[in-house]
C-alpha cells in the first residue's frame, strides 16, 4: 500500500499565525494557488482513492488536487485536532511540547489529548489496511492527524518527545508501507 500525505493549502488563520482546530476556515487565495502548484506536480499520479478530513479546508484542497479523477471520502477520524481554548488564537500562546507530549498527554484547556488523536489515526490506519491493502491512497488532512499517521506509519517512539514536527501547507509526502 502507498500513502500520499498531504496537508491542505494555506487559509486565512496560517498567514496571521492563528490557530485553527475544528474552525471551518476556508483556503485564502494563496493557498488555492498552493493547491493549484502541487497539482501540477502530482498529476501524473494515480490514486485509488483519496480521504479528506470533512473542514472545508481540507475538502477544498482535495477538489483541487484531484478533482472527480477519483472518489474522495470523507472521514472525521481525519478532522483536526480540537484547540479548546486556543482555537483562534495566536500560535505563541500554545504550548507545543506540553500538548505534544505523549506521556503527559494533557487536555489542559480543552486540548484534545494526544493520544486521542493517536488512538482515532490508528483505527483509520487499521481501517485502510483492511480495505485498500494494495491501493494507493491520498489522504488530505491536517498537522495533528498527519503527524499522528506519519509517526504511527514510520514506527517512531512516541516517548522520545520528538512529536512537535511541523507539517507546512500543502506537504506532500509518499509512505509505502
Amino acid at each position: 500500500m502507498k500513502i500520499c500525505l498531504v496537508r491542505h493549502a494555506e487559509t486565512v488563520f496560517n498567514q496571521l499565525g492563528k490557530m485553527q482546530g475544528k474552525e471551518n476556515i476556508p483556503l485564502s487565495d494563496n493557498g488555492r494557488n498552493q493547491a493549484a502548484i502541487l497539482k501540477e506536480k502530482i498529476k501524473e499520479k494515480n490514486y485509488d482513492v483519496c480521504f479528506s478530513s470533512p473542514l472545508m479546508r481540507a475538502v477544498e484542497t482535495a477538489m483541487i488536487l484531484i478533482g472527480d479523477r477519483v472518489e474522495i471520502k470523507i472521514d472525521d477520524r481525519l478532522t483536526e485536532r480540537d484547540l479548546g481554548e486556543f482555537e483562534g488564537k495566536f500560535r505563541d500562546v500554545y504550548d507545543a511540547k506540553k500538548y505534544w507530549d505523549y506521556n503527559l498527554n494533557s487536555d489542559d484547556g480543552g486540548v484534545e489529548k494526544v493520544q486521542d488523536i493517536f488512538k482515532r489515526c490508528n483505527d483509520f490506519i487499521d481501517y485502510l489496511k483492511e480495505n485498500y491493502g494494495d491501493k494507493t491512497i491520498l489522504i488530505v488532512s491536517h498537522n495533528a492527524p498527519l503527524k499522528a499517521i506519519y509517526h504511527i506509519l514510520k514506527n517512531t517512539d512516541l516517548n522520545k518527545g520528538n512529536l512537535s514536527i511541523r507539517i507546512d501547507n500543502c506537504h506532500y509526502e509518499e509512505i509505502e508501507i
